[in-house]
């Protein structure tokens, strides 16, 4: 073969996939254009293996304006003129190998996909995962990771409403970093990003060029880590400060005339910005690397085009308008330069001055091959799954002593940590904030709306069981939104695999992907953007498979939101979705409690998706009807872990009673999924029977919200609630620095 397997490696290309380039393309291709080939034929741009399984997913609703895949980001009319644009992304290789700049730009990135279509963005989110935080080195990612979403998101304006962070140790050394932003939108400010006129202007706005992020899509996020490789230059350095004002002047030229459409440099730099846009507008291009701004000296064309710097946007500027929008941008400070214009030819030439560089066939770098394996069930799960759950021996501690653990396992213990150090604020316009209830609340002013928003996941299930998994994140997702009193109207997503060259693997991500497609066809909810993050794996050894969703929902009437606190002592407690409290060991399954408690990661999860449904449109109903006074979603460490939540966040207590045969720890820390914590007023309790009867959900009384600060069930748990405070609040922060719990 005329060129070195190392060579091949660099750019994340197999023999088989070169072989296929030099048929279609007739020779062999030169430096640049084989690297161009390599970052839009990666994984992450790509999408080899993922796509043809991601059209399981379903995409439409009479909301959806901007399907996934057509766009940067997902679209969703809300009603009252506006629509909102969310997406989320992964920045997980990056944030591994420098975590402050990995988020950060995480961060960046996910903003500008959102602005990018005229939107302004109004909420971030994350979804986080780290191994054991008694690993100093864990420790540093997360603090690490942290700082720079912080550091980013505080600089730009935008509030970070909300988020989640899991711990478990597959997640040592390979990091899960997933950014979510919502933008809102005008009735007719929708901007795409297409080149599909002949003749009109490749303009570059934004930040310099520099080297930082070469091979970031092929070299970093499309293969597994390996030890020997030095990784740190492919991690993009941002600057907030700078996107700052190139939303600003982004925003101000989409409400012009003057461009025909817009595009964030993200993965492959230029190449894929370019390169999308004229295959989605049918066009060719040419560009001029010598006229691209640059920060470092003696840059060759094939890191111009391939460059990850941050902070950069690509318009396509009608013709003859160029000097108005150079303008626009002066004014803003936002370098803004001509680099190429659109062709009729379908061709992508490159130009380095007068000398052509590299010329290319659009379709052929947007056409990568791909990949449906045929992956039976792995051997090992069935035993994982068929696990006699029922002969674990219950706990040599009480009820309480466990209770306390769970609260304080970083896990489930609050993230006021994390929380207090972005701005969850700025705007002004949150009005149910991080750690208040299961999903973040933004009002939308001139309107009765509030937007609901939230991210969930839960990697232990679908390690488990992928199909049922994937089901229920989705369920939670959505649930935390109804728990608010908001309706779900889609999601985004982000598949964190690893590599999906492995039987096992790429039974997880389709099983994944089945599930998720059945639950949103139930729970009537479109996938309408998102993100595939595959080879996460660390020393041959995978994380857990882990979507995460980001979910958006629209309460009709922000002042008629439900927070998880108890409000009122006198209040009565009732579990939605149960008739009983389940006492059977198969509850445990995959729960945090066998992980914390018992050291083991097993079982068969499983959900009901028509009751979850049902329970969802109850919950609405009911917060719609202000019959609530609290509600919260039993997920991470089961009933006992959400009732004390609810008493810690509203300073009240909790007295019960759990009758039953079976197993006392399945009934307290239990994750059945599709149950509710709800808290009313006695004189509600009809009402809650007359709407629950009318959707089919069934109830059973759990007790009654009390003054005295002391969270009892009568012969398995009595201690005050300051107590479980001090676990619960105080036990990341310990964690982070070592501390020893109290």
């Amino acid at each position: 073969m005329p060129i070195p397997k190392q060579a091949l490696d660099e750019v994340a290309l197999n023999e088989k996939e070169y072989g296929l380039i030099v048929e279609r393309l007739g020779r062999e291709p030169n430096l640049l254009e084989l690297g161009m080939f390599g970052s839009l034929w990666s994984e992450h741009c790509g999408y080899k293996h993922s796509r043809p399984l991601l059209s399981l997913l379903p995409s439409t609703s009479p909301r959806v304006l901007v399907p996934p895949g057509q766009e940067n980001a997902g679209v969703v009319d809300i009603g009252h003129g506006l629509s909102v644009a969310f997406k989320m992304e992964s920045h997980n290789h990056p944030s591994a190998i420098e975590p402050y700049q990995g988020a950060a730009t995480g961060v960046g990135g996910i903003v500008r996909d959102v602005f990018a279509m005229g939107a302004r963005p109004i909420a971030l989110l994350n979804s986080l995962r780290f191994g054991p935080l008694s690993d100093p080195r864990n420790r540093y990612l997360f603090q690490g990771v942290v700082a720079g979403i912080s550091g980013y998101g505080n600089c730009i304006g935008v509030p970070d409403v909300g988020g989640e962070i899991a711990i478990a140790p597959c997640y040592s050394g390979n990091p899960l970093v997933n950014a979510m932003c919502v933008g809102l939108l005008e009735e007719g400010r929708l901007v795409r990003a297409a080149a599909s006129t002949p003749g009109n202007t490749l303009m570059l706005a934004g930040a310099d060029t520099g080297r930082d992020g070469i091979h970031g899509a092929s070299g970093l996020a499309s293969r597994t880590f390996e030890e020997e490789r030095e990784l740190r230059p492919t991690v993009q350095v941002g600057n907030p400060f700078l996107e700052k004002v190139l939303i600003e002047a982004c925003l101000e030229v989409a409400r012009t005339d003057l461009i025909e459409g817009m595009q964030d440099l993200g993965a492959a730099g230029l190449t894929s910005s370019a390169v999308e846009c004229a295959a989605r507008g049918g066009c060719g291009l040419e560009i001029d690397v010598a006229q691209v701004p640059r920060r470092e000296g003696g840059m060759t064309p094939y890191e111009v085009m391939l460059s990850e710097s941050q902070e950069r946007m690509l318009l396509i500027v009608k013709q003859g308008r160029e000097e108005e929008v150079k303008g626009l941008f002066q004014k803003w400070d936002v370098p803004c330069v001509v680099v190429g214009r659109v062709t009729a030819d379908g061709m992508a030439r490159i130009y380095d001055g007068p000398k052509q560089v590299a010329e290319v066939p659009v379709r052929l770098l947007n056409e990568p091959p791909r990949y449906r394996l045929q992956a039976p069930k792995p051997a090992w799960l069935e035993a994982l799954q068929q696990a006699p759950l029922s002969q674990i021996p219950l706990p040599d501690t009480d009820a309480g002593t466990v209770l306390r653990r769970l609260l304080a396992s970083p896990g489930i213990a609050a993230k006021g940590w994390v929380f207090r150090q972005y701005d969850h604020e700025v705007q002004t316009n949150t009005v149910v904030k991080p750690g208040q209830a299961d999903a973040a609340v933004l009002r939308l002013r001139a309107t009765s709306l509030g937007l609901a928003l939230c991210t969930d996941g839960n990697g232990r299930l679908c390690y488990l069981d992928p199909y049922q998994g994937g089901a229920m994140a989705v369920a939670e997702a959505c649930r935390n939104l109804a728990c608010t009193g908001a309706t779900p109207v889609a999601i985004t997503d982000c598949l964190n695999l690893g590599n999906p060259e492995r039987p096992d693997v790429y039974y997880q991500l389709e099983q994944c992907i089945e599930g998720m497609a059945e639950a949103c066809r139930v729970l009537d909810v479109p996938v309408v953007s998102g993100n595939v993050s595959l080879y996460n794996e660390t020393r041959g050894e995978a994380i857990y498979p882990t979507p995460v969703i980001g979910a958006v929902g629209v309460l009709e009437n922000v002042e008629r939101r439900c927070t998880a606190a108890f409000q009122r002592p006198g209040d009565a407690v009732v579990l939605l979705g149960a008739r009983r409290i389940a006492t059977d060991p198969s509850s445990l399954a995959g729960s945090e409690y066998l992980d914390l408690i018992h050291g083991r990661v097993e079982g068969q999860p499983t959900i009901d998706l028509a009751a979850e449904a049902r329970l969802q449109r109850c919950l609405v109903s009911l917060v719609r009807l202000g019959l609530l006074s609290s509600a919260h979603d039993c997920s991470d460490g089961g009933l006992a872990v959400a009732l004390a939540e609810s008493c810690i966040l509203g300073g009240t207590g909790f007295r019960g009673s759990f009758s039953g045969k079976g197993r006392w720890d399945a009934a307290l820390f239990g994750e059945t999924p599709s149950r509710v914590v709800v808290s009313l007023a006695q004189g509600h309790l009809s009402s809650l029977a007359l709407v629950s009867g009318q959707e089919g959900v069934p109830f059973t009384m759990l007790g009654t919200v009390i003054g005295d600060g002391r969270f009892i069930v009568p012969g398995l748990i009595d201690v005050p609630v300051p107590e479980l405070a001090d676990a619960y609040n105080h036990a990341l922060e310990r964690a982070l620095t070592g501390a020893a719990p109290s």
